[in-house]
């Protein structure tokens, strides 16, 4: 390979918690060519991630995390402070988990519960709130040696981040180097008017690149130009880690939040061999 990009894929393709029965396809993954795996941290325990993360490196294969706030009675953007809490202690653990997995990211849309809406955007203090958790959590995983990759979501899943514009400025509101934003290219196929334009925007506070088709099926199938998308990022000179989003109708939990009722994708088998190959190949080209 000319260049060092590292292609990742998201493990909520198998499964919303990944555990023992998960690791012969994980081998598989490894076995393509990708470089590392990016595991859904929603529940469990330290112990469990430390566990997780001996055998991906045995795999040959680098750490990665996505996590979410998964219930409106632990956010850490109330203005209650006992709910405020409980989504600081929640904020805690996953990092937590990232430190015991030995996440180099830790992305998702950590900073409001998944399809929560108030009926508006989001207020200032609560933008406030935000970032002072997220500085929080920056200095911590700065002083870890990992970086935050915070992920807008399309206006159908959150209500706090859903343009680069926004990105932009929540970005320089938390102001630490060590906080940046997952750019999904599914969501941002909803919400900008052009993925170029918003990479472009983003600059250096993009941390991940999630490569996610416009039906969320296997990259290249569908209607996103991920040449112009490979192109921008690298004129930008990100070289953050690459990460095949695709998801399933095999998960449960993740069907509900974000309405995946049917197969996006004939088999695994051929979503880790087509992905792999399409990803390294415009990637090389772009």
């Amino acid at each position: 390979m000319g260049d060092a990009m590292k292609l990742g894929i998201n493990l909520l393709c198998l499964g919303g918690h990944i555990d023992e029965s998960h690791l012969p396809l994980i081998e598989r993954i490894a076995e393509i060519g990708y470089d590392h795996v990016e595991v859904p941290v929603m529940h469990g325990d330290p112990s469990h991630y430390a566990w997780l993360g001996e055998r991906l490196a045995g795999l040959g294969l680098g750490r990665a995390q996505t996590s979410i706030v998964p219930d409106p009675d632990a956010n850490p953007l109330s203005d209650d402070p006992a709910v405020r809490r409980r989504g600081l202690d929640h904020l805690s653990w996953i990092q937590d988990c990232a430190e015991a997995l030995g996440s180099e990211t830790v992305g998702g849309p950590f900073h409001a519960p998944m399809a929560h809406f108030t009926g508006e955007g989001p207020t200032e203090a609560e933008i406030a709130r935000g970032a002072e958790a997220h500085r929080a959590m920056a200095e911590r995983a700065g002083r870890n040696g990992y970086v935050l990759a915070l992920e807008h979501l399309n206006r159908f899943e959150t209500y706090f981040l859903n343009t680069m514009e926004q990105a932009r400025a929540y970005v320089d509101a938390v102001g630490h180097p060590a906080f940046g934003i997952m750019y999904d290219t599914f969501h941002a196929n909803i919400e900008e008017h052009d993925q170029a334009g918003a990479i472009r925007m983003l600059g250096e506070a993009m941390h991940v690149l999630h490569v996610s088709e416009n039906d969320r099926g296997i990259p290249g199938r569908g209607q996103i130009d991920f040449a112009t998308v490979f192109r921008t990022a690298k004129e930008t000179g990100f070289d953050g880690p690459v990460v095949l989003e695709a998801f399933g109708a095999g998960v449960p939990e993740l069907a509900a939040a974000t309405r995946v009722w049917r197969p996006l994708f004939p088999d695994v088998e051929t979503l880790f061999s087509e992905s792999h190959d399409f990803i390294r190949r415009t990637w090389e080209a772009a």
